[in-house]
């Protein structure tokens, strides 16, 4: 199975495939071991802005240590969030990450042309869809502002539900991915992502929920797996009905994060208890969104 047919095999049992962003080496083989004695499937990945932010330093970097503790079966190595104009609104060259994820053996990629306009973000998507189709990977782009990774201060969570900021727009998303043949699509649909900025990265995140009538709209509208970015912090039952409504992917990182970071802060910790408190994060995490909740995973034949 791979990336591809997983999310799709998700959307189709309406469960998910979760997906986990590693800004710190060591988090590799914890979360890839927590995957498996879980008994999903699940992405490992990384985004620019990680290895921007945090210790990793390159997607080749997190592939190395992934083929170290992969678990067949159950794990798949993705390159999560590769932006055309940044959180500091410079331009990337974001197909050498494309080329860069395909020599390092990813599954799947994920173009954010989201502060483009439309035609640009549909050109954008469109081209990284077809270099990653042609090599077999799956491809993610993004439409809607996912807040939370700009620089200065965020504004205020109610404020941004109320208005609708940035949601992702219904006819919009309907020409994006006819024209930009994208496998899957990030929406904003109340999510918002942890604060990467050194000053905020430490906080929590304010409880999210998220529109479902939204996401069952867009589902309708796109006829393919939605993406949930920033998954930390969004009310159980939120994330439930917006699995029942369309989404197939949710990616997790503030979550494991933080629980990394504090494992090494506290008395007595360091990397090898980091790590630990990784692997119990993780698998709560899972317990709670697949079985709790009564969302059945998606596992390999």
């Amino acid at each position: 199975m791979d990336a591809k047919e997983a999310v799709f095999l998700a959307r189709e049992k309406k469960t998910i495939v979760p997906a986990f962003n590693i800004p710190h080496l060591p988090m590799v083989e914890p979360v890839a071991s927590a995957v498996a004695d879980e008994n999903i499937v699940a992405i490992i990945h990384v985004a620019r802005v990680e290895w921007k932010n945090f210790t990793v330093k390159s997607l080749e970097e997190v592939a190395g240590e992934y083929r170290k503790f992969e678990k067949p079966g159950h794990t798949l190595l993705g390159l999560d969030h590769i932006p055309v104009i940044d959180e500091e609104l410079e331009r990337v060259d974001y197909m050498s990450f494309i080329r860069r994820a395909i020599d390092a053996g990813c599954q799947s990629v994920m173009i954010d042309g989201s502060r483009l306009n439309l035609a640009e973000n549909i050109a954008a998507t469109a081209e990284a869809a077809e270099e990653a189709h042609r090599a077999g990977l799956a491809c993610e782009g993004e439409l809607g502002a996912v807040m939370g990774h700009e620089s200065g201060p965020i504004r205020p969570y109610e404020e941004i539900f109320a208005s609708k900021m940035g949601f992702t727009d219904l006819e919009e998303a309907r020409r994006f991915v006819r024209e930009s043949r994208c496998d899957w699509i990030s929406v904003a649909v109340g999510n918002i992502h942890g604060a990467v900025a050194e000053a905020a990265r430490d906080q929590k995140k304010p409880e999210a929920r998220l529109d479902v009538d939204h996401i069952a709209a867009l589902y309708r509208v796109t006829g393919i797996p939605l993406v949930l970015h920033g998954g930390s912090g969004i009310g159980l039952d939120y994330i439930r009905r917006g699995i029942e409504a369309g989404i197939a992917k949710i990616n997790i990182g503030t979550e494991i994060r933080q629980a990394f970071e504090r494992g090494l802060e506290q008395p007595g910790g360091g990397v090898s208890a980091a790590q630990e408190a990784v692997y119990r994060r993780v698998r709560e995490l899972i317990t709670d969104i697949m079985g709790a909740r009564e969302v059945r995973p998606v596992l390999y034949p």
